[in-house]
């Protein structure tokens, strides 16, 4: 190989490698360009749009003996239980008939429940199996758990109220129509306080901190936050011989015997939120850390 034919080749080397480099180069400064344009930028799940506030003045409200506003639920007809989308123990869904009543707009708070039992005497729950600060429960406005289901008795009672029957509280959640969550048919983590972060809230929020996840008469946490007590005893055949009208639970009077509370809480997900979910197991004498009271009241008491 002569002198000029190595002299044309190591030029062509030279020339190879600087449009290379010069190719790099570019690939480089494009995609500078391309993460400066992009940052800031964050992706997101599309939500569905959130429902309207709806006007709930049209319903009467009273005030109870604790102070708490209380919510007219009419008398009639409406569809208690989850049917075959819902657990064993919530079927078979049935059209009941329910006479008018009133029930607690809130969750009763650690405010109130201080006041009642400074007023009788009576010592503060201890809240149970709880892993964190229990203090990250006590806000004023917080809702009350750790309460027995006899303390939840012995608070309505004070205030005026009773607890409600679990029909009661259902239709108080869902409303006359089959919806699954107190809002409607789709289920939105930022419309209830549920398990995990995304609604704001690790534990239990501050009561009425969901405007738009009211309850069909504009009642407040009827799903997420904290369970609540109702006053029947736990049957998981119930639902299949339960009166058509007024059903009050199976009876009972032995205190061993389980009871039912309702609503979900802080800890739980879209399922155990249903407005027909039903909580069986728990016993008069034993609190929860996840467990409230919410009160109603007959009409004939006004």
């Amino acid at each position: 190989m002569n002198k000029t034919v190595l002299i044309v080749i190591g030029v062509l080397m030279v020339v190879l490698t600087l449009a290379l480099g010069g190719a790099l180069i570019y690939e480089s400064i494009k995609g500078s360009v391309l993460n400066e344009k992009t940052k800031g930028i964050t992706t997101k799940e599309k939500r569905i749009a959130p429902p309207p506030v709806k006007d709930y003045s049209v319903y009467k409200t009273i005030v109870g003996g604790d102070g708490e506003k209380m919510v007219f639920i009419p008398s009639g007809l409406f569809p208690l239980g989850g049917g075959d989308a819902g657990d064993f123990d919530e079927q078979p869904q049935r059209i009941i008939f329910l006479d008018a009543y009133y029930i607690d707009q809130y969750e009763v708070t650690n405010k109130n429940y201080k006041r009642f039992a400074s007023m009788l005497g009576r010592s503060l729950p201890e809240i149970p199996v709880f892993e964190d600060d229990t203090k990250l429960l006590q806000g004023e406005e917080q809702p009350i758990v750790g309460v027995t289901w006899l303390d939840a008795m012995a608070y309505c009672k004070w205030a005026g109220k009773r607890l409600p029957t679990e029909a009661e509280w259902e239709k108080a959640a869902r409303g006359t129509d089959e919806r699954t969550w107190p809002w409607g048919n789709v289920f939105d983590a930022l419309l209830t306080n549920g398990r995990g972060e995304e609604d704001g809230f690790k534990y239990s929020a501050p009561v009425g901190s969901f405007e738009q996840g009211r309850s069909f008469y504009g009642l407040y946490d009827m799903a997420g936050n904290v369970s609540e007590w109702v006053a029947d005893w736990y049957d998981q055949f119930f639902y299949k011989v339960a009166p058509d009208r007024n059903p009050k639970g199976p009876d009972t009077s032995d205190i061993t015997s389980i009871l039912v509370y309702r609503g979900g809480s802080y800890m739980s997900n879209a399922h155990d939120l249903r407005v027909s979910k039903r909580f069986g197991g728990a016993h008069a004498k034993r609190g929860e850390s996840t467990v409230g009271i919410r009160c109603a009241r007959n009409i004939d008491e006004e």
